[in-house]
This record gives C-alpha cells, structure tokens and sequence, in this order.
C-alpha cells in the first residue's frame, strides 16, 4: 500500500509536511517547557490546533463618537472574547510571549483593512501635485503602573510581530483608576487629559495602534492628545474589540472586559 503523503499533489505536500515539523517540535519542546493551551487548558501546548483557528483574523470596523469633530475610525482584527480574550490576557500578564505569533496576524489584518478604507491608504500618496503626508503608526501608551508591573510594552510587540513600524509619541501624564471598574461614561472621564505628546505633532498624520478596544475610552483620549499637539489622526487599529463595539464575534466567543 503506497503511502498517503506519496499520492498527495507537489503543493500539498509542503503544508502537510510543515504541520508534521511543527508538531513534532511542539512535542519536544513542551517536554521541556511543559504548558497548556491559553484556550481550552489542553495539555503540552501553548495554543492547539482549535483555539488557533479562533484566531483567524475577522476585521471590523466602528466609528466612535468624539464628541466634536469627524468620528473616529477603528479597526479591530478580532472580537475580544472566548480565545481570543484569554490569550491577549495571558500575553499582558502572564508573559507568555508565545502567543506574539497567533495574535500578532489579527494586527496585521487590521491594518491592511484600515488602508483599504482610507483614500490614500497608510502610505505616502504618489500624486505630484498635492502629496498626502505619510501616514505615522503611533502607539497608545499603558498606565506606568503596568509598564512598571510588565516591564514590557505588549503593543510594541505585537505591532513589531506584525511587521508594523510604530512610534512611541504619547505618554500618560497624570494618573488615573484603573478602567476595568467603571462604566462606559466614567471610563472616559477618568483618562480626561491624562495623556500628552512627547513633542509638537504639527502637521503629523497618525493612526493609533493598541491591543483592545472596549468603550473606546482610551483611544479617544490619545486622539484627543494628538489633536492638542497639532496633530491629526486619521484612524486608528487594534487586535481585538469586545463584541458590544463590533458585532459579528467568531463561534463560542465570551463577552469579556478590558481596560481600554
């Protein structure tokens, strides 16, 4: 009896192939660095096959309301919930560092739907006439009280995963209660200018990047720090969003509360 793998087509062959290797060496490793699954508690693996395929990317877009002015256009990769939830969770404070690679393409996803979404895209326009300034990758900032508890900026890994060059042009200036507690309306009054620019954004265009967006607080309070620094954002991306913000979550999605 011939072997299954010799009867498949020259282009299965690779994927079936690659699947086998990395199998194989999530065997040996997780003999070494035992874990469970961040999804379904399995064991010896950090991610299964299943809860990896939650993570497909599944971008959506919402407009928050600014209060004055245009609304703000987001773009996330993923509801933010069942698996999807309990790995950016593990990531943040955990450290497991090991999921950057299944969260990291939900990112990517979200940027490659803003750029189809706005006219000039996320790259300098080629018109000779008028050129559009390029367009600037702008990280939100975590509390100091978490960068201090992580010592890590899980945005600027993810972003950095993703292939997206982004900048650090924003600090929180004043300190604030931890989101998680308040509702949606407190939430924005509690980041009221706590955020500035670490320099004059004059004539800057930039898109904010952030991990999770729950009532989208926290990233109309870094546009609002943008716009006071001369600046103007034209967008703005985001790994995953809870499902009140984007509807259409993935099957067997949790609801979940964030901090953003």
């Amino acid at each position: 009896m011939s072997d299954p793998e010799s009867r498949a087509e020259p282009s299965e062959r690779g994927p079936r192939r690659w699947a086998a290797v990395r199998s194989a060496l999530l065997d040996a490793l997780a003999v070494v660095l035992p874990v469970d699954c961040v999804g379904c508690g399995v064991a010896d693996r950090a991610l299964c096959d299943d809860c990896r395929g939650e993570l497909d990317p599944l971008p959506h877009e919402r407009r928050l309301d600014t209060g004055s002015g245009p609304p703000l256009l987001v773009v996330a990769g993923l509801s933010y919930g069942g698996v999807a939830r309990r790995a950016l969770v593990a990531l943040k404070e955990q450290e497991r560092t090991e999921l950057l690679g299944a969260l990291a393409p939900s990112l990517a996803a979200a940027a490659s739907r803003l750029a189809e979404l706005l006219p000039e895209g996320l790259t300098e326009s080629a018109g000779p006439a008028e050129p559009i300034p390029t367009l600037e990758l702008c990280r939100v900032p975590a509390s100091r009280r978490a960068f201090r508890r992580r010592g890590r900026e899980p945005v600027a890994q993810l972003a950095s995963r993703a292939g997206l060059r982004t900048r650090s042009l924003l600090r929180v200036a004043a300190r604030s209660a931890r989101q998680k507690q308040l509702g949606v309306d407190a939430r924005a009054e509690n980041l009221r200018g706590a955020m500035r620019a670490t320099t004059r954004l004059d004539g800057r265009r930039l898109v904010l990047v952030d991990d999770v967006v729950t009532t989208g607080a926290t990233l109309l309070e870094a546009a609002r720090a943008v716009r006071e620094a001369g600046g103007e954002v034209v967008g703005a991306i985001v790994v995953a969003s809870t499902p009140k913000l984007f509807r259409g979550s993935r099957r067997g999605a949790a609801r979940g509360e964030g901090e953003r």
